[in-house]
């Protein structure tokens, strides 16, 4: 199968957590024998931004951590249709400009012969109906929805039995315990500001318990605001910037412990969907505490695989808990890393995409709706 996926960025993880799993998946996809490629904008926002604050070295550890990946970089003049020459499956996801989305549908409607399908791993539809409502999505065959409180979105506009769900999940070749185990102190936090949208979760969830706990706080990521690096500073938090996600394993294996803080609109309109984020640091073997979210799709086992705080008040008891009990800590890594390898892997994610395609495929145009 040779499949073309048109990425916001695959060189870029700046802001951009797709990356993280595509990366992952046609690595896997490769690996098995397919002919996977992504497509990426030659200026993108990611990318500008990585480039502008850390320089051309920046991209360095994503060709490091995977040289079988080789992204095509595209301009505003681009032939879509040799772009997709060839090709037996084309992805788009949702970070693509509507004219290219629109462009794809197109060269879909007028006999092409590949699979199209639109990937969406973003509240948008929830948030900014009107942004999504700017692609046209008619010429595709199916949507890929990373959660199925999103996949529901799409049924309810008309999409029915042709949107499928695909979670992310950990590339676990890459995101795996450390091979010898050494010492681990404090707490990491690795994710962005997020426009407002859990400053206050942040404080509640995260800096203001590990500063009652006395435990040193060091915080990864991009977009912090003043009015964040000051919120930071007061509660004792070191703040190191972006942290390329290819060293976010390196980083892990020297903390004690870590804290999911997921965004409002995940857990008040998107019930079940959590960051790539949860499922790299299980994947790393790291005990992991997380503000309260609804995993309604059974992904996990909370309570096992990591501990769910149902407020701050939680944080705090759960974090001296695991400064206190080392058999504790082991019991929740060894929990999490396995449900990752048994059921999260982007090995795992890359198969049932296989699994989707083959589906659509097989069923007929007629009975598709």
């Amino acid at each position: 199968m040779r499949l073309v996926y048109f990425t916001h960025s695959l060189t870029s993880c700046w802001n951009n957590g797709n990356a993280h799993f595509l990366r992952g998946v046609l690595a896997e996809l490769i690996a098995s024998g397919h002919d996977a490629v992504a497509l990426q904008p030659r200026s993108g926002w990611s990318l500008d931004n990585l480039l502008a604050d850390h320089g051309p070295s920046a991209v360095d550890a994503f060709h490091a951590a995977y040289p079988e990946l080789k992204p095509v970089a595209y301009g505003a003049d681009a032939d879509l249709e040799a772009c997709v020459a060839g090709a037996d499956v084309v992805i788009a996801h949702e970070w693509n400009e509507p004219r290219l989305v629109g462009g794809l549908g197109r060269l879909r409607a007028r006999g092409g012969r590949f699979t199209l399908l639109f990937h969406d791993t973003h509240h948008r539809a929830v948030s900014d109906p009107g942004a999504i409502g700017r692609f046209d999505l008619d010429g595709f065959d199916a949507v890929l929805a990373f959660g199925e409180a999103l996949a529901a979105v799409y049924r309810r506009e008309g999409w029915g039995r042709r949107v499928h769900v695909w979670h992310e999940a950990a590339d676990t070749r890459l995101f795996r315990p450390p091979p010898e185990g050494g010492p681990r102190d404090g707490v990491v936090w690795i994710g962005n500001w997020g426009d407002e949208e859990r400053s206050e979760e942040i404080a509640a969830y995260l800096l203001r318990p590990a500063a009652r706990c006395g435990f040193a706080l060091d915080v990864h990521g991009v977009r912090y605001p003043e009015s964040a690096l000051a919120a930071l500073s007061a509660h004792g938090a070191r703040y190191r910037g972006w942290l390329p996600n290819a060293q976010v394993p390196t980083v892990l294996a020297r903390y004690m412990a870590t804290v999911h803080v997921p965004r409002r609109l995940y857990v008040a309109r998107l019930p079940g969907i959590p960051t790539i984020r949860v499922f790299e640091a299980l994947a790393c073997g790291i005990p992991l505490v997380s503000a309260p979210w609804e995993d309604a799709e059974g992904l996990f086992r909370p309570g096992a695989d990591f501990l769910m705080a149902r407020d701050p008040a939680a944080v705090e008891r759960y974090l001296s808990m695991l400064r206190d009990d080392g058999e504790l800590c082991k019991a929740l890594a060894a929990s999490g890393l396995a449900t990752i390898r048994a059921r999260h892997t982007c090995r795992h994610r890359a198969g049932e995409l296989v699994r989707i395609i083959e589906e659509i495929r097989a069923e007929p145009v007629d009975a598709a709706a």
